[in-house]
């Protein structure tokens, strides 16, 4: 399943790339993270909770980072797994200036096992829409209280 999208942010890009890739920022704005830690260069481990529909339940996965490009792109490879089953993605970030401010372009390859598996793109894709939606609402409002 494909996941792509943009976003518009009120800041530079210098400053967008530095937040998207700040462990603490990401810790408090993906939702339900209860831990995301640097284990390694450009590595991340995490454990979430996600209380949506079938996909409910705790999920620990592994974050890395690859092929950075400051402050234009960057690749990640994303694996996570809990009871209800599993995702794998490899996504990319692109940055552009629009103004006084930045147009994030976002794709992801998601490939699902389990139980989030069986229940097919409509369910997962809402979801990954749900969570999207409120880590740029933090991420926004990140953006805002920096650039002010």
């Amino acid at each position: 399943m494909e996941i792509k999208g943009e976003q518009e942010f009120n800041g530079p890009r210098e400053l967008l790339y530095e937040l998207l890739l700040d462990p603490d920022v990401l810790a408090g704005a993906l939702p339900g993270v209860e831990r995301f830690e640097e284990v390694g260069p450009e590595t991340y481990e995490s454990t979430m909770r996600v209380g949506i529909a079938s996909v409910r339940g705790t999920y620990t996965g592994r974050v890395e980072v690859l092929e950075q490009a400051p402050p234009e792109a960057y690749r990640l490879r994303i694996d996570g797994s809990g009871k209800p089953g599993g995702v794998r993605a490899d996504a990319t970030v692109e940055l552009s200036e629009n103004g006084s401010g930045t147009t994030m372009h976002y794709r992801a390859e998601v490939k699902a096992r389990g139980t989030i598996a069986r229940l097919g793109g409509r369910l997962l894709g809402g979801v990954a829409r749900l969570l999207i939606g409120q880590f740029f609402k933090s991420i926004e409002q990140q953006v805002d209280d920096r650039a002010a």
